[in-house]
């Protein structure tokens, strides 16, 4: 796939002069104006726990304003919710398929949204996971794993895994399967991060088997907070202390691999990965150095860096004009490695 735009650059990391700070490109001003905005009304290191709470029971509106912004339902596809069993209580799914089944596999992708572990529900993955289905032809399962601060760290990543052991287990009743049909995960932000951990968990439990992970803008690092530049929108060196804080609790350990993923002891036999980042990100080295660690592990990598675009990007399609292309590409990835057939042998001739 041809990724080369003015919004995408694919990083090839060049050594800068001792003082000179790398240039970054130019950000939107709608971006920048909808992070003021969001922060404004809605910073989370401003907050008690009641209030974060009573935040999360408010749920994005179902009107214009709102598809325009986060995207809306992707045409040809359907979508359906159910609950599913989980460890301790029951997971809110939906599950995405195209209306018209195409001529070859049916993959299925099992996707996490973002939100720092805190917030997020099933809406704000509508546009992402429809797309995906539709384009992709895939069965796109969206699970609504349970938020801090009353579900703390580990709750969200056996939830996460719960989902993805259930939906691997009913990949024929979803609609999903066929010859050369493989399960891939993705996320974004705090998705991002419970996807890399499903892919360690299935690894080291021995299943499912993981053919492809998207992380989109994901956190793999816990242990440090760095303070974002000064022009960076969504992520305030408050606020990402404050979601540590929220999620990890006063128990958590911020370098369990499950909070953590880089510092696995290992990363060798994950699945194929893509990985997006966005320029204008506090979290854009969590996944420069998640992608190393993967090439280094000997695990394919395509890395892509969006230039001049925030933390958050892919989540306002109506807003940034990368995150249309930012879904191609997932797209195109995620269709060359979940629905490639398997490799015919010859036949011997007849006798």
């Amino acid at each position: 796939m041809n990724t080369a735009g003015h919004a995408v650059r694919v990083l090839r990391r060049a050594v800068l002069p001792a003082g000179r700070e790398r240039q970054m490109a130019r950000m939107e001003l709608r971006l920048r104006a909808w992070g003021w905005v969001t922060r404004r009304q809605a910073s989370v290191a401003k907050m008690t726990e009641e209030q974060v709470i009573a935040l999360q029971r408010r749920h994005v509106p179902d009107n214009f304003v709102a598809d325009w912004i986060f995207g809306a339902l992707a045409p040809g596809t359907e979508v359906a919710g159910r609950n599913i069993p989980g460890p301790d209580c029951g997971i809110p799914v939906r599950v995405y398929r195209p209306l018209r089944a195409g001529p070859g596999p049916r993959p299925l992708i099992v996707y996490f949204h973002g939100g720092g572990f805190v917030f997020g529900d099933l809406r704000l993955g509508d546009w992402l996971c429809s797309s995906v289905a539709a384009r992709v032809g895939a069965v796109v399962v969206s699970a609504d794993y349970r938020l801090a601060p009353v579900h703390r760290f580990p709750a969200a990543v056996e939830d996460c895994y719960a989902a993805l052991v259930w939906a691997a287990a009913n990949a024929a009743d979803l609609g999903a399967g066929g010859p050369g049909a493989r399960l891939g995960v993705m996320g974004e932000s705090a998705g991002g991060t419970l996807s890399a951990v499903v892919c360690l968990l299935a690894r080291d439990r021995g299943g499912p088997a993981i053919s492809h992970q998207a992380l989109i803008y994901p956190a793999t690092d816990t242990t440090a907070v760095r303070p974002p530049a000064k022009d960076m929108p969504f992520l305030s060196l408050e606020e990402m202390t404050a979601f540590r804080r929220l999620y990890l609790g006063p128990d958590g350990d911020p370098a369990n691999p499950w909070a953590s993923p880089l510092l696995a002891a290992a990363h060798g036999g994950l699945p194929p990965a893509l990985i997006q980042v966005a320029e204008h990100d506090p979290l854009r080295e969590d996944g420069v150095r998640y992608a190393a660690a993967l090439r280094e592990a000997g695990v394919p990598v395509r890395f892509t860096e969006y230039a001049g675009v925030p933390h958050g990007s892919v989540n306002f399609p109506g807003l940034c004009r990368s995150a249309a292309q930012a879904i191609a590409e997932i797209c195109a990835e995620q269709s060359a490695a979940l629905t490639a057939t398997e490799r015919q042998v010859p036949k011997e001739p007849a006798a």
